[in-house]
């Protein structure tokens, strides 16, 4: 193998896929990515058996096809120290040769046909998405997902895939986290009775991959694995086994719900500082809402105290909740500050929902309000 490229694009792609490289492996040969050269494309490759990835690297003049294993530490600290922009790679059985200006370093390798094969997008019926719509679909559920729970479907997002709609749900049992949008179907509608729970590992490497992509992206969801493909990357990964729980249910009833509308950036604000006095212990803080007022309270035995106020448009009767603020704290995160959000709530045994106008719900479950 022998080839020309440029440093950055290299750079760029490799940290993208040695994240996947597990840092203890059985199989010593998976704590290394793998480098293909065709003769009109080079790839970058890397596998847990779980979580696969290939990512075609841009800027590359090939002059003889091959393959290498690259070590991720050494390789990786070369890209990222040297100042070359542009880099000579070889590779023998034996060894590959990474050439700059005025360096050479030699690694030594291994097999490059020992490594396992990576999983590529060969399939002729699934979804698009919109790059921008499935990175949202990603951050305003991945975050509300149990990767400690023994309950192992919560450690994932759910996906549901319609002939026209994806709508992808997240819960940890305390709080839920929906987020829905248009796709499109390409050699018929996908199968209804697919339960497509993706572990939240594979869709923050999926959100880092697409990195700003705003193109298409190209979703297949099988019976034991879903594949993601953009025009540079395609990623793998095994589904989480179990079943999701039944989430439609636990959207509160609206029938007699209070609606108020509240600006993020404010409402993330007044609620850090309520924050300020909170423990682990005690994590509740106490939203009230009367006459054109909104107001914050936060306490700890250990801690204090702090009441925050900031106006809002409220005319209805007085209403209280108390919410981990944590919780909130993780919903305002995903949203523009200068974005506004409606909040529903009915009572302080209900649970609040908090919605957008462009598909994004959000159910929080209450917190007792005696937390002393």
């Amino acid at each position: 193998m022998n080839l020309v490229c440029q440093r950055e694009p290299l750079l760029a792609a490799f940290q993208t896929v040695a994240s996947v490289v597990p840092q203890r492996s059985p199989k010593p040969i998976l704590q290394n990515v793998k480098l293909e050269v065709t003769g009109q494309s080079a790839f970058l490759l890397a596998t847990d058996l779980e979580i696969g990835i290939r990512c075609e690297v841009p800027g590359i003049e090939i002059r003889v096809p091959g393959s290498a294993i690259l070590p991720v530490g050494r390789f990786g600290s070369i890209l990222r120290e040297s100042t070359d922009d542009v880099l000579h790679l070889e590779a023998t059985p034996e060894k590959v040769t990474v050439r700059g200006e005025r360096s050479v370093f030699h690694l030594p390798s291994v097999d490059p046909a020992e490594y396992p094969a990576v999983a590529g997008f060969q399939e002729t019926k699934y979804q698009e998405v919109a790059g921008r719509l499935f990175r949202e679909l990603v951050r305003r559920t991945v975050f509300a997902t149990d990767t400690e729970s023994t309950r192992f479907a919560l450690g994932g997002v759910l996906w549901e895939l319609s002939a026209d709609k994806f709508t992808a749900v997240a819960t940890d049992g305390r709080r839920l986290s929906k987020m829905e949008g248009p796709s499109h179907s390409v050699g018929g509608p996908p199968p209804s009775d697919l339960n497509t729970i993706v572990p939240s590992r594979a869709l923050q490497l999926m959100d880092r991959a697409l990195g700003d992509f705003d193109g298409e992206v190209q979703i297949a969801c099988r019976t034991n694995d879903v594949l993601v493909r953009t025009p540079l990357v395609t990623i793998y990964s095994r589904l989480v086994e179990g079943r999701f729980p039944r989430w439609r249910d636990v959207f509160p009833d609206r029938k007699n719900a209070q609606q108020i509308e509240l600006t993020v950036g404010p409402t993330l604000s007044a609620l850090r500082q309520a924050a300020i006095v909170a423990s682990e212990e005690s994590r509740g803080v106490d939203f009230t809402f009367a006459e054109g007022t909104m107001t914050l309270n936060g306490q700890s035995s250990e801690k204090g105290d702090a009441k925050v106020e900031m106006p809002v448009g409220y005319t209805g009767k007085p209403l209280e909740i108390t919410l981990d603020h944590r919780f909130v704290a993780d919903f305002l995160k995903t949203l523009d500050p200068q974005r506004t959000f409606t909040l529903e709530m009915t009572d302080s045994d209900s649970a609040a929902l908090c919605s957008t106008d462009d598909g994004y719900a959000y159910v929080i479950m209450p917190l007792a309000r005696d937390r002393r």
